[in-house]
Formats: C-alpha cells, structure tokens, sequence
C-alpha cells in the first residue's frame, strides 16, 4: 500500500542556460500534522516522521521520483537518470532535482513550474510504504498526546520505504510556512497553507 502525506518545507526554482529548471526542496522531521479533528465523538488523530525515516531508502539508492501530484504519468525527475539527488539529515529531506529541457516543454511540466511560480503549488508530498512488522519491528508507533495538549492519538513513523515526493497545492502543516522562489525574484513568496488530510491508496 501506497501512503500519500505531505509538509510544508521550502521549494527554490532556478532557470539554467541550457533550457533546464534546476528545483530545491526540503521535507522537515518532526511536524505534526493532524489528519482528523475526531468528528463529533471520536479523538483526534496526528502524524509525524521521525528523524532518519527515509534514511534507507536515500542509502540503497532505492528507484525515487519527482511526480506532480503523485501521478506516475507526470513525471518530473528520477533517481535513475541522475536528475534527483536525495539528502538525508536530522531535520530534513532535501532534494535538488534537474527538470531538463524535454520534460520542461511537456504540458504538464509547464503547468507546474507556472503554478509554482505562481504560489500556487508549493507544497511537499511524498509516497511512501511501511515496511513488513516482520522486516522493521518499530517502523511505526502509536501513543496518546501529552493531556497537557490535547487527547489525540498520535502516530510516528520512525521508518518507511519512500517512492516519490511529488508538488502539490495544499501541504498537510500549517504551522510551516513554504517558500517558492524563482531565482531572479527580488524577495521570495512565503504563504501559510491549511491542514491537508493524508491520503491512503
């Protein structure tokens, strides 16, 4: 199964000389995102990646894309052709991504850098896997929030098998700011999204 969630990091666009569009972007550790309110009787429910949960999958050098919307037919970058390097530290995923020329002239390449130029898609997702209980014991552990902030459940993911990251409009914290910059601006656009529900497949 396919997991879909999504934080607010930063993104940097940049033109190159030979038609290229060089990308910058960052997934932070340790934001909590809430994927439901409870409704009316049941708690809360939040998420966060732990420190290093990607860590394997940037290490084994696992097959990655960079996807619009987590559509496998609108693809931006890959690790397999060199145009995705992937950076694992202790407060983030970063990645720096080379959109060539060829992808960049496709409509839905065009789209995207317009839309975030434009502010509108500046948000970070990856597609990610848990790993087997039988291969990873503590992949991921539930316990109840601290009763000093709140009742809801809360939900770590200490590892998983990453596939994509993707842009997206509407990246699940807000307590991040995201920034999209296009490398001749003057000053960079910084604008507060709302919560985004994760999404499962």
């Amino acid at each position: 199964m396919l997991l879909q969630g999504a934080a607010d990091g930063s993104l940097e666009l940049r033109a190159e000389s030979d038609g290229s569009r060089l990308l910058k972007g960052r997934f932070p550790y340790n934001s909590l995102a809430t994927l439901s309110d409870g409704g009316r009787r049941g708690r809360p429910r939040k998420e966060r990646f732990a420190p290093g949960a990607f860590r394997y999958s940037v290490k084994a050098q696992s097959p990655i894309n960079l996807l619009i919307g987590h559509d496998f037919g609108k693809p931006l970058a890959a690790r397999n052709t060199g145009t995705l390097e992937l950076t694992d530290t202790d407060e983030a995923l970063t990645f720096e991504a080379r959109i060539t020329p060829e992808v960049a002239e496709t409509s839905f390449a065009r789209d995207a850098l317009a839309l975030l130029q434009a502010g509108l898609a500046v948000g970070i997702s990856p597609g990610f896997r848990i790993p087997p209980e039988r291969t990873v014991e503590n992949a991921e552990t539930i316990e109840d929030e601290d009763p000093a902030e709140g009742e809801a459940i809360i939900r770590t993911i200490n590892e998983a098998i990453l596939r994509e990251l993707s842009l997206v409009t509407n990246p699940a914290y807000p307590e991040a700011q995201v920034e999209a910059r296009s490398w001749d601006a003057a000053q960079p656009a910084r604008i507060a999204r709302p919560p985004m529900l994760w999404f499962y497949r």
